[in-house]
């Protein structure tokens, strides 16, 4: 393994060190917590939004923390869900008048951990909401879940209620809010390589030189099946069949297109595939309205790609619209 790492057990409070090193006007770095925070939050103008889930997935979660994005981040280790007392303690010190949101991408730790890190703050007092995200396509159930998994789409949801919560939404709202836009978002990704966590030091999983995995989760967990390599074309093909036939999508719908990199795909390689979804969408009289290209919801350094489709109308275009500052970029 060659990577820019010191003690694995310190990766990841070195990088959201990091982070709010970069960034020392608008963040806070609680190291207590694993915990990225706004430096002007939280507010009692506002809900404040608040989510964990493992590390390795950056820029998500802790590299959007920022204005109409996420309050507080308070990821766990590498691939593991956040400590029970990262998310109370997050939740209690993200307190506001107007309510605290929980977004919880659908994996069995994340769900337990904020499970029992609301029912310890609700005891304290602290108004809570919940979105669960579940916009995996790929599997019903795997060994990190119950129900499909949450991915990339779970930046549409994020970007949404982000939006909505700085014009002043209340909590009941925001709730409706992200379970309408998960509700219409659909995902599938692959993988052409495995990916390597730090303290582990070697591949998560073996993939041959001329094999991929279809349908692959965001933590190397298996897909729909393990297959020989094929054209970029024959893969893109697949992943927006399996996407949207699964709402389903139909002529004459406006959609966002999302190609997300899973962390080791080069950007030319991610607008090739782009290029080959939004002909095959044309073609399906389906219109491409807002496009997304990029790394949004990585494996680590998993070379790989997922694509993501979401129903738009025209007030989610205007949140997907909205301004939102976050760790060096701007949405």
């Amino acid at each position: 393994m060659k990577k820019f790492v010191n003690d694995p057990k310190e990766f990841v409070p070195e990088m959201l060190q990091g982070i709010a090193a970069a960034n020392p006007d608008t963040l806070k770095y609680v190291p207590e917590y694993n915990l990225i925070m706004r430096a002007d939050a939280p507010s009692d103008d506002k809900v404040s939004i608040v989510q964990g889930s493992g590390s390795g997935h950056e820029p998500a979660h802790v590299m959007i923390v920022g204005k109409g994005m996420l309050d507080a981040a308070c990821p766990g280790d590498v691939f593991a869900a956040p400590p029970m007392d990262y998310v109370l303690e997050t939740t209690k010190l993200l307190n506001s008048a107007k309510g605290v949101l929980h977004l919880i991408n659908n994996y069995s730790g994340d769900r337990m951990a904020f499970d029992m890190g609301r029912e310890m703050a609700e005891a304290e007092g602290v108004t809570i909401g919940t979105i669960l995200v579940d916009d995996d396509v790929a599997v019903k159930d795997s060994t990190y879940t119950v129900g499909r998994r949450g991915v990339a789409g779970n930046f549409f949801v994020i970007k949404s209620v982000g939006a909505a919560s700085e014009h002043g939404a209340d909590l009941d709202d925001l709730v409706k809010l992200g379970e309408r836009v998960n509700s219409v978002t659909r995902t599938m990704g692959m993988a052409l390589t495995s990916c390597t966590p730090p303290a582990k030091g070697s591949p998560l999983f073996e993939l041959g030189d001329d094999e991929m995995e279809m349908g692959v989760g965001i933590h190397g967990e298996p897909g729909r099946r393990r297959e020989k390599l094929a054209s970029a074309n024959e893969i893109v093909d697949e992943l927006v069949e399996a996407t949207a036939s699964d709402l389903p999508f139909q002529k004459g719908d406006d959609v966002a297109l999302m190609i997300n990199g899973l962390g080791g795909t080069p950007i030319s390689e991610l607008y090739l595939l782009y290029g080959r979804a939004y002909d095959q969408l044309k073609g399906r009289g389906i219109n491409v309205r807002k496009s997304y290209v990029g790394e949004y919801c990585t494996s680590l350094d998993m070379a790989g790609c997922s694509v993501t489709l979401v129903k738009l109308d025209d007030d989610l275009v205007s949140l997907l619209d909205a301004p939102a500052e976050v760790a060096n970029r701007i949405f």
